[in-house]
């Protein structure tokens, strides 16, 4: 894929950023600058991916006139005072996922980026992934009839140690935002917003959600069915029943997969199989760059909305298992 030359600029050099920073450079994209609070940590991420400029806050990567788009990859409560900065700064932004804490937070992000006429995009990188972009085609062919239903989970055995991210609260820590994020997203990619959120969790000694289960009903007899966990190692796979056929995408469903389409018969009708260089967080930055070069604001793969959106549908999860941040 053909890049647009921006510069870009990582705010946060944790493990994340050093993902997605690998993808960058494995596909030709350029990066030109890199902030953290500590400049050490900042001058290790320089060294280790060849970037030229190296800061050592947050304020003067966004005010670096090399920097034309920042990526933010700090936890979840600084998404948005992070992007916020970078915008009033004139910058392009995408931050990572979750996009904020919370919907009123998003919805502040995404309205200050219209109002200064900035590309602002969630990096939901499994949204651009090549096999969830063929997935589409197929559901817009209608392959599978009337879809039904989604089943999908993003399952893990992390760290029980209380001062580990995941555990704390105070750093947004949790199953729900960390790894729910992923199949939330995906039935909002397929079916929109819920008419009906049922979930229920539970929780670690530090109060962060360990596990959380979801059903998303939908005014029309779809139903979708989600399970998020930091305790246990699951399948991490995902499906998509409908009518006239299904899709089973296999492990690890939110990554550079491969998919296999059935009919009712259970002949298979498509396989498919990923092939992409790096891990595949690139085809996010490909659409920011694209975002900038058509003059667009707005990604119609996750628009502004839909962000919001299911920022609103983790704010209700949340509240129905009673898992309040501090600060809130």
């Amino acid at each position: 894929m053909t890049t647009t030359g921006l510069r870009w600029g990582i705010l946060g050099p944790g493990g994340i950023a050093q993902a997605f920073a690998n993808d960058l450079v494995l596909n030709g994209l350029t990066l030109q600058a890199v902030g953290s609070r500590r400049t050490d940590a900042a001058a290790a991420f320089a060294e280790k991916y060849n970037i030229p400029n190296v800061h050592g806050s947050y304020e003067d990567l966004v005010a670096d006139p090399e920097v034309d788009v920042i990526y933010v990859a700090t936890p979840h409560p600084f998404h948005a005072a992070q992007a916020l900065l970078a915008l009033e700064a004139g910058k392009h932004v995408l931050v990572e996922k979750p996009f904020t804490l919370n919907a009123p937070e998003a919805e502040a992000v995404t309205t200050r980026a219209r109002e200064l006429g900035l590309v602002v995009l969630e990096a939901m990188w499994t949204r651009f992934l090549p096999h969830m972009v063929r997935i589409r085609e197929i559901l817009a062919e209608g392959t599978l009839g009337t879809l039904r239903s989604i089943v999908a989970d993003h399952t893990q055995n992390l760290p029980s140690d209380p001062g580990h991210r995941i555990n704390a609260l105070e750093l947004g820590g949790g199953a729900l935002l960390d790894l729910g994020i992923y199949p939330i997203s995906f039935a909002s990619a397929v079916f929109g917003t819920p008419a009906q959120i049922t979930a229920s969790a539970t929780f670690r000694d530090t109060g962060a959600d360990a596990a959380v289960a979801t059903i998303f009903t939908y005014n029309d007899d779809r139903i979708a069915s989600t399970l998020s966990a930091s305790n246990a190692h699951g399948p991490n796979v995902a499906s998509l029943i409908g009518t006239e056929g299904r899709i089973d995408i296999d492990s690890v469903w939110y990554s550079a997969s491969s998919f296999t389409v059935y009919n009712n018969a259970n002949d298979v009708l498509e396989s498919y199989t990923s092939n992409v260089v790096g891990r595949g967080m690139q085809f996010q930055a490909f659409e920011v760059e694209r975002l900038v070069a058509a003059g667009q604001l707005q990604s119609d793969v996750l628009p502004h909305a839909e962000t919001v959106s299911i920022m609103h549908t983790l704010d209700d999860i949340r509240r129905q298992i009673g898992l309040v941040y501090p600060g809130e």
